[in-house]
């Protein structure tokens, strides 16, 4: 017990800030990691949705406004890192924010955007092959739907659970308090 008040007594009277400016970039590093691998899971959804569009749209152009569901998903997926990019950013106060909070808004950020990253890839994949299936096979379309589905529900569960993280109000138990000479 004595040595944790000696400790304790150490770091308090260490030349430490009390709001370092350097907490923050964890939590701006949230914000980013949320927008850009949401971002990164929609284009590439979009991307290989789009080339199994364009494939399936030279055998079958009647198709193509049905065909257009998995580019719309992938879409969505970047809407959920932009949700969480802005909740983030209004919760970053540098003069009151601690390294604890910002750990949670980073974890709250990758959460969101590598959820939303694997997602974009399932749609893609499927995407390409279920409009190309389409094309040769109309039965195939009701099965395409429920796996964009599913997929599109990895991306939500990453959703929901950073704004669950990014709700968070974490305290640290004690506060440094300078003693200015």
């Amino acid at each position: 017990l004595i040595y944790l008040m000696v400790l304790l007594e150490l770091v308090a009277a260490a030349d430490v800030p009390t709001n370092d400016w350097s907490s923050t970039f964890f939590g701006y590093l949230g914000v980013a990691t949320a927008l850009v691998f949401a971002n990164l899971g929609a284009a590439y959804g979009t991307a290989k949705s789009g080339v199994g569009i364009c494939s399936m749209g030279v055998l079958k152009p009647d198709l193509i406004m049905k065909s257009i569901v998995p580019v719309v998903m992938a879409g969505v997926l970047g809407i959920y890192g932009l949700i969480i990019a802005v909740i983030l950013n209004q919760k970053i106060d540098p003069t009151n924010y601690h390294f604890a909070t910002g750990y949670a808004h980073l974890a709250s950020g990758l959460c969101c955007g590598l959820s939303s990253l694997g997602a974009g890839l399932a749609i893609g994949i499927v995407g390409d092959a279920g409009v190309r299936a389409n094309a040769q096979q109309e039965q195939v379309f009701v099965g395409m739907i429920l796996i964009l589905i599913f997929a599109e529900a990895l991306g939500l569960y990453g959703l929901i659970v950073a704004i669950i993280l990014s709700q968070q109000i974490i305290k640290p138990f004690f506060t440094l308090q300078i003693k200015k000479k």
